[in-house]
């Protein structure tokens, strides 16, 4: 696995998400608070951004903008309809200003 730097933590406003290619994935990455996190940036119901939908910062889950699935920013699991299947996360590093994403070795 590989860490790879996506973004400044300046480029990813608190209580939002950026979408970010890297290496061929569709990463959104998250940010709450100081925290950063990192999901698939494709919904499982249907191939729609995740980026672009609502942060729900208590329940550290992403909405999906097109159906209002909802998924966890740490498990990658569905957590409302219509949505049934998991997103992959991804490990985050932050280093300094530098945000890290762990790109696993296809």
């Amino acid at each position: 696995m590989t860490a790879v730097r996506v973004c400044s933590v300046d480029d990813v406003k608190p209580g939002s998400a950026r979408r970010f290619d890297v290496d061929g994935h569709r990463i959104a990455v998250v940010r709450i608070g100081d925290d950063f996190y990192a999901i698939a940036d494709r919904c499982s119901h249907e191939d729609y951004s995740l980026s672009e939908g609502e942060v729900w910062e208590e329940e550290r889950e992403i909405e999906c903008p097109k159906h209002g699935s909802t998924f966890s920013l740490i498990t990658g699991d569905p957590q409302t309809l219509p949505a049934t299947r998991p997103v992959p996360v991804y490990e985050v590093r932050v280093d300094g200003s530098d945000v890290n994403v762990v790109i696993p070795e296809s």
